[in-house]
This record gives C-alpha cells, structure tokens and sequence, in this order.
C-alpha cells in the first residue's frame, strides 16, 4: 500500500498519510461502521488521568480479496487486535506504521482494544483541570487527520461510515457525541455507561466526544433538540438567549435558502477549554473556544465575530458534514463557503446588517496579506499530505475562497447560484465530492460555462490592483475613464472581475453615490464609456460594492479626498474599502506609515462600526512596530497613547469607542505619565465615568505596565490571585513573559521551547508576551537563538504548538540581519516543507517592513 511514503506529521511519530496512499486505500476499501467504546475512568468512577481505554470494532469491505492494507492508530498500548477472528501479532505496533491488516477478506471485522493517551495539545482527546474546582473537562478535536489519537479508524475523509459510541464515565458528567439518542446505565466502580444510538454516514474527522461536569441549557427549534454547555465555573456569564437567537436565526436563513432540512438529530453548541481555533464543526456536536463566553464587557464587534462563527458552523452541517470534501484540497470548498454563507446570513438575518462592512475590512485584509506572501497558493490548493493541510487554515482558504464566491455570485446571478448549491445537497448528500462536482451543478444551474472562472480564479495565486485612469475635459467632466489591472510579477495573472464603479460627489449629507456602473473588466485596460461626460467626482470606488477580489487603489483627487474628509462617507462599506485601500497601500510602501497613523487618528470618530474601528487601531499599531521609521515611531507611539487617552475620557460614558480606546491606551502607553494613568485605573485612584474595570480590563491594563517596567512579580501574582481561573492563568503567562528583563526573557524561552508539560493555551499565551515593541533592543539578541531551536521544537511538540511557535516568534526585528539568518536556515533543504512555508513568511513580513520604512523615511526628510 506504499506505506513507505508516509512521512511524519511535526512534534509527534504519526504517519503522515499522503494523498496517493489515501486514494489507493478509498480505492480498496468500503467502510461501513465503527463501534467504538471509550472508558474515561480510572476503575473506581473517577476521571482517568493520563489514559483512556479505546476498544474499536470496524466493519468493512475490501474490493480486492487477499489485499493488504493498514489502519490508524497512535496508542500508549495495543492491547489487541483481532481481524475476522484471526489475532494478530501487536507486538512490533509503533505509532509512525498504525496496524497492518494484512490478507482481507471480501467483507471483514477488526476489533483492536487499546489504551490511548490523553493530550494537553488541543488535539485528540485534550484533558483540563479547571484551577477553581478541580473539575476535569474532556472535548475531542480530530480535524485534520487526529481521530487516530482517540480510536482506530481509516482516517481520511471520503472513508466515511457510521459510529456507535459507548462511554463509560464519572457518573455526574455529562456526556456527549454526535447522536442525540441515547440510553445510560449504571457502570463499573459507581460510574455511568452512555449508549448513543449509530450516527448518520460521517468523516472519522468530524465524529465528537464531550465529557466533563459540563453545565448546560436546552431549546429546541423546529423541532430540532439545541443545547449549549460551558464549564460549570464559567455558567454564570453564558448568555443563551443571545446564542440561542442567531442559531435559530441561522436555521431559518439555510432552511429556506437550502431548502434541505436540518441532516442530524440535535444540534449542541459546547464551549470548551484551551481550544485550538474558533470553533469545530463535529456534526451536531459543534465545539467553540470558550472565550466565546464572556466573563467581562465585549464590544459589539466581539458579539459580531461570535454569531459570525456560530452562523459559520452551523453552515457547515451542510456543507462539509452532509457532503464532505474527498481530500483536503478542496477544504477550501468547506471553509470559503462556509464564510460566505454565514456573512451573508448575518447581513439578512440578524442584527448585524453590516456584516460584508466587517468581511471588507477583516476577511478580506487577512486575504489580501495572505495572497502576497511567497507562500501564497491557488484557492484549490494542492494538499500532497496531510502536514500539509496543517499551515493551509490560512486567509486564502478561508477569506480569499469567500470572495471568489462572492464574485461568482455577481456573475452567474444569486438565485442560480443558490439552485445548483440545493442540487448538490440533494444529490451527494452523505457523501464526497470534489471541486469538479460543484462547479457542475452550478454551471447547469447558471447557464454558464464556469471552466474559465475555475482556472482564472480557483487555479491561480496572486491578487490583482484596480486603479482608475481617466482624463477631464476643460468642464472638469471626464473626457475617458478606464480601469487599470496589474498582476505581480510572480503570478502574472489578469482576471475577469465582476464589478461596481462608484462616484461620490459632496452633497447635503456628506459624500454621496451620484453614480453607479457595473461591468466586466478584463485585460490590463477596461475602457467604461458610460462614464464619458459625467462630472469629476471627489472619490472614485472601481470596486463599489465590494463585488470582486481585487486591491483597490485611488486616483490622487480621490486621495486628496479620503485625507480630509473619509468622515464624510455617511456608509459603513465606501469608507470600509476607503480605509482598506490607504492601508494596503501602506503596507506596500506607496504610502508613508506617518501619514496611515495620521488619517486614521484623525478620522476614526467618523467611523461608526465598532469592527472598523478595532481593526483600524490595530493597525495603526502594527505601522508603528514595523513600517514607521524608527526615529517617527516614538512620536507615533505617543500621539496614539495621548489621542487614546482623549479618546477614553471623551467618549460616551460605557460605549464601545470608550472600551477600545482604554485598550488602545494600555497597549500604546510607554512614559511615566501614561504608567501613573494606567496604576490609577488598576488601583480606583482615577476613575473614567462609564469605564468598568473588570477582569480582562484589569489584566489589559496591568500588561501594558509590566511591559514598560512599570510593575512586576508582585503585582502579576496579586492579579492573579484576584482571578484565579483558567483565563487568569493565561494572562499571567503573557504578564510574565512581558516583563522586560533579560533573566525573563532567558526563562520563557527557555520554558517555550522545552517545557512539554505546558497545555496549548498557557504555551500560546506566553508566545504572545515574548516580543513587545517597547522591548526590540532587549530582545534583539533571539534572531540567532530563534532559527537555531526552532527546528528541534518542530519535531518535538504537537502541530499546533509548533505552528504556533514557528508564527509567533519569528524575530520581528526589522534589519537586514534578519533575512540574512532566514536566508541561512532556508538554505538548508532538509527543512520540514510546512516550517519552511512558515519561515519564508516571517521573512517576507521582515523585507516588507524594510521597504516601508524607507518609505516613511523618505517622507519624513
């Protein structure tokens, strides 16, 4: 079976399945049923700790009688293992080769009895201890390939089968999976034993076990069974009438648009500990970070984000559960649709009817960065292995797919767009598909030859750049107006773009829309005749609408416009693609780093959505850290922590402007006076009306001392004494590995890259705290330490771990040293491809950042 092409996944000895071995073995082999039994006890009815029993009976079909195969598996121990009666020696079982199973049968029966370990990485089945009770709290994370680490199965996703789940468990748990029928009896030593009834056809990825203390709330909704769960510390803050109202929302919005009923038999929402991601969409057993549950204020941007992710999941019980991919290169038809949908969705069903403002200005920003890193790769990329898929959840299979289908919506038309998605439901509905399965459907649906979309769109790299070019008569109208398109040189590709020509013209309301045009642009050059004889707009948008996946740039008139008056957009999405385009041009050197700080600093007020406004200051802070000049950064550092304290005590009193500003002023500050400020808010000596100082307040406030020399030791352990949880734990960690002193900097490098005792969470929260802006020449020193230890941790820790070491601290010290040490280290060929893929980012970021500071250099002189 070419086992032998296997390689090894980072951090751990897992095979690494390719796709050729995948195919041959879907090729082979019909799955029909697991029957899995996981016994999370110790013996005595209580909670195991370090492993867990994992018994498996599989029944499958081999298309090739006499034909060998194997199966995964990573266990402490294999017990046995017994294939159509026959046992099988286990004895040379090591976790880099899974089972073999050699000599099948044309119909077989395998059943391996195992003990398999429980994780503190966020993947497998990942054990927390709660700090405030001691409680244990179990959840399953499997995508991409990590069902393997909790029971032996076929673990790719076009082997789908169904799964009878039986658990055995601390009697007062609750315990949940995908089914939601079920029956429970008493179990051995006091404990229960759980029986779920068999689940519809699913990927070994998408199957959930939940157990745990776990408090929970129910609802229903045509008559679907919903249920929420949180860690019993954190049940007085979830808010279920909030959740509960956007899923049934969302649950109205895809039956009707879908026109497929709901394909599982309940629907739970669990907000779990030290989670990996966002959110998992387990079929009818969704998992979500738990800081989803807010235990202090939030904006309105955060609650946003929140139902962009519930409406996301549950998109996902049709499209990637219901019809699931056939190999990971086309995760991006899972993830971009799912995007896209849940946009749409909160746009026409919810409260958020800005949410394509916020996709203007978050999704698609993530894509265009992603989309010009040396790493960047078609839509439909080519995944060769599962190692692969691990650095490939990036912003263009998530952003940049939405957007293309955004684009296609505008070119085939929404209703069509819609009828050939219903189709697909219909016709491989618990099954996989491909691509070419999809786009076959919607062409019927359209009318439409879709090949060349797929090619221009789907099969490339690279983004392009819109500009307007035209002349103006002696009357000030234009003479001729056209559309520019350039491609980068290294993806010099120019696309057909669906698109919207917007002129905005001052008016009694500020700037309005006088004119609209919409059109295909192809080519380098797009002559739009209509425009001819209209007069000069102040600001001209060549992608109103946000219809196409293009960088935007504006014409000097329109600049000179956007300086002055980007205020004066009465609409949340023109000012969107405005404040989308001054950055972009920032980030390539066009426009100086200064002038970024300034226009935003200067028109922020104007902006109304909160999401704008949290992006916005964010990046007036990454401009300030990597492409000011070095000199004008300090002045940056200061007008943004003065115009943030302004801003704090000047906004509405408990409004989200104030909330942002106070955060943007902990992050910002750097003198003594803004230190006395911060003290002051901590401590109620300085009181701002409206400003609750709750927890997460407290921990931003105390960061942004510690990271200037402003507090220390005893202030991080008396904060941490105030809020002893899970999340204090966390903001601790970032507190330590804040403090600006070289024996703290040695031990959480020290600790980051050799304590494997440390959970995904806590690791991740120390990666944050490593680097600060204030700390570069402290830390400078690390360029060389970084690629010298990050290789060995690669190999070492669990892929997420690794993934995120690799990404947070690459040296964000902008010099050319730093290319020169990335240079040495890719030099070296025998480098993991995924950690390759990481450290050419970094680099790029570092050359990037180089280039805008000669721009902003360059202004300033």
């Amino acid at each position: 079976m070419g086992a032998a092409r296997r390689g090894k996944l980072p951090g751990v000895a897992v095979p690494n399945l390719t796709r050729d071995d995948a195919a041959a073995r879907a090729r082979l082999l019909a799955v029909h049923s697991y029957d899995v039994q996981f016994d999370l006890t110790d013996g005595a009815g209580h909670p195991g700790e370090r492993t867990f029993g994992s018994t498996t009976t599989v029944q499958f079909s081999c298309r090739e009688p006499g034909a060998d195969t194997f199966i995964d598996l990573v266990a402490e121990t294999v017990h046995s293992a017994t294939l159509n009666g026959v046992e099988l020696d286990v004895a040379g079982y090591t976790e880099e080769g899974g089972l073999p199973l050699p000599g099948l049968a044309a119909e077989n029966t395998l059943v391996v009895v195992a003990d398999c370990r429980y994780s503190n990485s966020g993947e497998g089945l990942h054990r927390f201890v709660d700090p405030e009770d001691g409680q244990v709290y179990l959840y399953t994370h499997f995508e991409p390939a990590e069902a393997k680490r909790v029971f032996t199965c076929f673990d790719q996703p076009d082997l789908k089968a169904t799964y009878t789940v039986h658990v055995t468990a601390p009697f007062d748990w609750q315990v949940v999976s995908n089914s939601g029928g079920r029956t429970i009896e008493a179990g051995p030593g006091g404990s229960q034993l759980v029986h779920f009834e068999p689940t519809k056809r699913l990927s070994t990825y998408l199957l959930a076990l939940i157990a745990g203390p776990y408090a929970k709330v129910t609802d229903s909704h045509d008559g679907i069974p919903l249920g929420l769960y949180c860690r019993a510390s954190l049940a007085q803050y979830l808010d279920p009438d909030e959740l509960f109202r956007v899923t049934k929302q969302g649950f109205d919005f895809y039956h009707r648009v879908f026109d497929y009923p709901y394909p599982f038999d309940k629907y739970d929402q669990l907000f779990v500990p030290e989670f990996n991601a966002g959110a998992m969409e387990n079929a009818g057993a969704v998992t979500f970070l738990e800081d989803y549950v807010f235990r202090s204020r939030v904006s309105r941007a955060r609650y946003e984000r929140r139902a962009e992710t519930v409406l996301h999941e549950l998109a996902h019980m049709w499209f990637g559960d219901l019809v699931t991919m056939r190999w990971w290169d086309d995760l991006w038809l899972n993830e971009s649709f799912a995007t896209y949908i849940s946009t749409l969705c909160q746009a026409e069903a919810t409260e958020y009817t800005t949410a394509w403002t916020t996709f203007a200005n978050t999704e698609k920003a993530w894509a265009y960065a992603q989309d010009q890193l040396p790493s960047t790769h078609p839509v439909a990329a080519d995944i060769p292995d599962v190692a692969a898929v691990e650095v490939n959840f990036d912003g263009i299979t998530y952003a940049k797919g939405a957007s293309v289908l955004k684009q296609l919506v505008a070119y085939v038309g929404r209703e069509p767009f819609l009828a050939g998605v219903r189709r697909y439901f219909r016709k491989y509905e618990y099954g996989n598909t491909t691509l070419g399965d999809l786009l076959a459907l919607l062409s019927e649906s359209s009318g439409r030859d879709l090949s060349w979309w797929s090619e221009q769109w789907l099969e490339t790299s690279g983004v392009n750049t819109l500009r307007p070019v035209y002349e103006l008569d002696d009357d000030g109208r234009y003479r001729r107006f056209a559309i520019e398109q350039t491609a980068p040189a290294e993806h010099p590709v120019l696309r057909r773009h669906r698109l919207a020509v917007g002129l905005y013209t001052d008016g009694p309301t500020g700037l309005t829309r006088t004119h609209r045009v919409e059109l295909d642009v192809d080519g380098a050059l797009t002559e739009v005749a209509e425009l001819a004889g209209y007069p000069a707009a102040d600001l001209v948008l060549v992608n109103d609408d946000d219809l196409t996946y293009a960088k935007l740039r504006l014409d000097d008139r329109s600049l000179v416009t956007l300086r002055t008056r980007i205020g004066d957009l009465p609409d949340s999405l023109p000012r969107a693609l405005c404040w989308s385009a001054a950055w972009d041009m920032t980030r390539d050197a066009e426009l100086p780093a200064r002038e970024w700080v300034q226009l935003v600093l200067s028109g922020v007020d104007a902006e109304s959505e909160t999401s704008v406004v949290q992006a916005l200051l964010a990046r007036v802070q990454t401009a300030l850290a990597n492409y000011a000049a070095p000199d004008w950064a300090r002045t940056g550092w200061s007008m943004l922590a003065d115009r943030a304290l302004a801003g704090l005590e000047s906004a509405e009193p408990g409004s989200d402007r104030q909330l942002q500003w106070s955060r943007t002023f902990a992050a910002a500050a750097r003198t003594d006076e803004h230190a006395a400020v911060l003290r002051g808010l901590l401590d109620g000596s300085r009181e701002v009306p409206g400003l609750v100082v709750d927890a997460d307040a407290r921990w931003a406030f105390l960061h942004g001392l510690v990271a200037i020399g402003a507090a220390g030791d005893a202030e991080i352990d008396a904060e941490l004494e105030r809020d002893a949880t899970a999340t204090g734990l966390r903001r601790a960690a970032t507190a330590r590995a804040l403090r600006p002193t070289p024996e703290s900097k040695a031990e959480t490098w020290q600790r980051i890259f050799t304590d494997d005792t440390i959970p995904n969470a806590v690791h991740e929260a120390m990666l944050q705290g490593f680097w600060h802006p204030a700390q570069l020449e402290l830390t400078a020193g690390y360029v060389d330490r970084y690629f010298a230890d990050i290789g060995p941790l690669w190999d070492r820790r669990p892929g997420e771990i690794a993934k995120n070491t690799a990404q947070y601290l690459f040296p964000p010290v902008v010099e050319q040293r730093t290319i020169q040490a990335a240079d040495a280290w890719l030099a070296d060929p025998g480098h993991p491809a995924p950690l390759r893929r990481l450290i050419s980012e970094g680099r790029d970021g570092i050359a990037r950042a180089l280039r805008a500071r000669e721009r902003d250099t360059a202004a300033g002189s």
